[in-house]
């Protein structure tokens, strides 16, 4: 009798002897268990689940095709994952000292937010740029700016993370002129811009120019890093923001795969070979709550993208297979309501991607769902990350996780369900064609919606927000705002807020001061030096030819963000999203 028929037995005479027994005198919490892709979770798995699953083929070792196991042969028993804590704020000067301080408690690559202005190709001063100043994350407006918040920091030794789309190119020429500047050869240097336009236009919204201008940048940054900054990591293709909006775990894999081949064959249509560029491409995922699901997410995306690579582009180089990513705790999962609870969601998600193999992490600090975060609370969530590294054991084996009946059995379905989403998006016409379609932005909206109702119908339990609840504070115009403003986050989150005296605040001067200096850079430059680095920003952008020497001598001249994407914007357009 075979292994599984023995254990199609032996389940069988379980359930009849036991199980039945068990359930008649207490039957199970809910009916059915699903996890957030809607796969469903049976009540016990055993090796007739894992039939054909732990064959070395589709397993294999770490650091070999296909890259179940991690793309790295020693995973964390060599290194540690590279921690970062995202941050950025107000203006160059007060972000420098937060990374110098991060940097001083152990952190080992700097992740840098940009405000909205900056991440809009707006400076500082301009009228739309009113109120943003500083508030979602630092303000770049210059050369000037980039060498202030680098200041002190050794580029030759630090990776550094810039979460920057629709001016990825212009904050790059910045961070090599920087480097340039400190002595720092660009073959020394390394890093990553997200430069995901294609995500942006799904799921978050900063992008500026249309698709086909937005793919353009992002491949002369492609050709211009192979050639010159061969350690950088050229896009960093973005899930996070897709399950930020409401997307299952399948469609994180799924519609960041579909942008991944849409870049890849953007490049592959301007000439570029795809070994020479692909081992640069990096991924930037979530880590949600559901933890076994979210350590076979990165399991299966890891498989799903290194089959892909060699079978649907047949790339020859095995680092041209490697699914490398970064990953960020759940901002969406963060609750304003008891708000101490966000430090075991935060310790439960980093936990997953650790045993899930990320080869990068930032934890989220407690404090986020109500301002940016504290020094304090960025050392708690920073301190998740090295407790876990060095204390928990679960970095000293690889994969640990790997033969579980049921996490192989979830890796074997969150891959099937990501592989026919992609072959939806395929038969639209990729992913640029589905994103015009809506698709992409529909199937999210949907499972928000579900989600939504679920938590609405205590099918989902938020501790603390549907459940669980607790009086923290005794005014009678918060407990009302959680009454009677369930739609009205904002106008409640700001009581909340208002009445927590150790929040970061930021200082409502810095925008004056942001744009008097924006103002005093454009006073003191070269004046013929810099509108001739920008007319030639234009005429590159109009007659052909890679944007990046342009846009790095402009910066050079000390033009402005702000100006060189006006320029780019006289040439491309603006982006203008369909109505669906």
């Amino acid at each position: 009798m075979s292994n599984a028929n023995t254990g199609a037995t032996a389940r069988q005479a379980w359930e009849d002897s036991v199980l039945k027994k068990a359930l008649s005198r207490s039957p199970e919490r809910k009916e059915h268990f699903e996890t957030t892709s809607g796969i469903e979770v049976k009540r016990v798995y055993s090796s007739e689940d894992a039939q054909d699953r732990d064959s070395q083929d589709r397993l294999g070792f770490p650091g070999q095709y296909p890259f179940t196991r991690g793309v790295q042969p020693t995973m964390y028993r060599g290194r540690f994952w590279t921690m970062r804590q995202y941050a950025g704020f107000g203006t160059a000067e007060e972000s420098n000292q937060r990374y110098r301080y991060l940097l001083g408690q152990g952190q080992t690559g700097l992740s840098v937010a940009f405000d909205l202005p900056t991440q809009m190709g707006r400076d500082s001063d301009h009228t739309l740029a009113a109120g943003e100043v500083g508030r979602a994350g630092v303000a770049i407006d210059s050369l000037a700016d980039m060498e202030t918040l680098l200041d002190g920091i050794p580029l030759e030794k630090i990776s550094t993370s810039m979460t920057i789309n629709a001016t990825a190119s212009i904050l790059l020429a910045l961070y090599l002129v920087v480097a340039e500047k400190q002595g720092v050869p660009w073959d020394k240097v390394n890093g990553t811009v997200q430069n995901d336009l294609l995500k942006e236009y799904i799921a978050r919204g900063t992008y500026i120019y249309p698709p086909g201008p937005s793919l353009r940048i992002i491949t002369d940054i492609f050709g211009f890093c192979a050639d010159q900054v061969p350690h950088w990591n050229t896009i960093s293709i973005s899930g996070y923001h897709i399950r930020e909006a409401g997307s299952t775990a399948a469609q994180e894999i799924a519609f960041t795969l579909a942008d991944g081949i849409a870049y890849v064959d953007a490049a592959l249509s301007v000439g570029l070979d795809v070994d020479r560029f692909a081992s640069r491409l990096s991924f930037f995922f979530n880590v949600h709550n559901n933890l076994f699901e979210e350590v076979a997410k990165f399991r299966a995306a890891r498989r799903l993208w290194a089959t892909i690579m060699k079978e649907r582009f047949g790339a020859k180089n095995p680092r041209s297979w490697m699914l490398r990513t970064h990953a960020q705790t759940a901002g969406s999962t963060l609750t304003a309501q008891q708000p101490d609870n966000n430090v075991i969601r935060v310790t439960l998600q980093a936990l997953a991607a650790a045993l899930g193999g990320t080869n990068s992490l930032h934890t989220n600090s407690k404090d986020e769902a109500l301002a940016l975060p504290t020094e304090s609370a960025v050392r708690v969530a920073l301190r998740t990350q090295q407790v876990i590294a060095y204390e928990s054991g679960v970095a000293d084996t690889i994969d640990p996780l790997a033969g579980s009946y049921f996490v192989e059995s979830l890796t074997d379905e969150l891959e099937a369900k990501a592989v026919e989403y992609i072959e939806r998006i395929d038969k639209l016409g990729g992913a640029v064609k589905a994103i015009e379609n809506g698709y992409q932005q529909r199937e999210i909206h949907d499972a928000a919606f579900r989600h939504h109702q679920a938590v609405e119908g205590k099918e989902q339990i938020i501790v603390g927000v549907n459940d669980f609840q607790f009086q923290e504070d005794s005014r009678d115009d918060l407990l009302e705002a959680d009454q009677t403003m369930e739609r009205e986050t904002g106008a409640a989150l700001a009581l909340r807020a208002a009445h927590h005296d150790d929040l970061f605040k930021i200082d409502h001067a810095l925008e004056e001061r942001q744009k008097e200096r924006v103002a005093g850079v454009r006073a003191e430059r070269n004046q013929a030096a810099a509108q001739a680095a920008l007319d030639r920003v234009g005429q590159v952008a109009r007659d052909g030819g890679n944007l990046m020497p342009a846009i790095i001598d402009a910066v050079r001249a000390y033009v402005t963000l702000g100006e060189i994407s006006d320029a780019l914007r006289n040439e491309f357009g603006e982006y203008r999203p369909p109505t669906f």
